[in-house]
């Protein structure tokens, strides 16, 4: 029942962050509970109540400090940024089974100076393509591990962790650029109304014209 209870809580967590993780807020609370996923397994013998009250102890940390910080926005982007890229890469790591120390948390610093470049230098325009890649690696690794634990035969072989991964990461990336919106096109209307014509403009007399009187016949009597 544990086991069941922390899949579903991670799941919907990662679905969560997938589709609306252009909110700073959201994705503040899913880099928490990525960091829990990965920290908890670094804990022997640990228990499904444990790692869920670690993964949501973190989340609502990370919820925590982006609501109590907005003053620093530019601060928090950075810290979410790099944690966003070391929780990745520690996702990853666990993913493919990669257990040495050293390695893992060299690659993890790495990853976090990748995050932390790409979300101060991503923005265009409107679109923050930064923390649109980030919750979306965030959020398909989340449910990637939620998946895995409720069907052992997905963990069991890493390329249908990573198919699911890709195909997650595709669907994220698709919904939170706005693509689907785009392609909804307004229906065309059955009988669509005439604009009306206006009449057409009669061209002005010369005033030359207007103010010449018709001339009277001479009278011959």
């Amino acid at each position: 029942m544990n086991q069941y209870l922390y899949s579903l809580v991670v799941v919907g967590l990662g679905a969560m962050v997938l589709l609306f993780g252009g909110r700073l807020r959201v994705l503040g609370a899913a880099v928490g509970g990525l960091l829990g996923v990965v920290l908890a397994r670094l804990i022997p013998d640990a228990s499904f109540s444990v790692q869920l009250a670690i993964v949501l102890g973190l989340a609502l940390m990370g919820w925590l400090f982006v609501v109590f910080i907005r003053g620093f926005l530019e601060v928090v982007i950075l810290v979410i940024g790099a944690l966003a890229g070391a929780a990745i890469t520690l996702g990853l790591l666990q993913l493919f089974n990669v257990d040495e120390i050293l390695v893992t948390w060299v690659l993890a610093v790495i990853g976090g100076v990748i995050g932390l470049i790409l979300i101060r230098r991503s923005r265009r325009g409107s679109r923050d393509w930064g923390m649109i890649i980030l919750a979306d690696l965030v959020g398909a690794l989340l449910i990637v591990r939620g998946l895995g634990l409720l069907f052992p035969s997905l963990r069991a072989t890493t390329w249908g962790s990573l198919l699911t991964l890709l195909g997650l990461l595709v669907f994220g990336f698709i919904y939170q650029g706005g693509y689907l919106r785009r392609g909804k096109s307004t229906p065309p209307l059955s009988n669509p109304a005439r604009p009306k014509q206006s009449p057409p403009r009669q061209k002005p007399r010369n005033p030359n014209q207007l103010s010449r009187k018709p001339r009277r016949p001479p009278n011959r009597s």
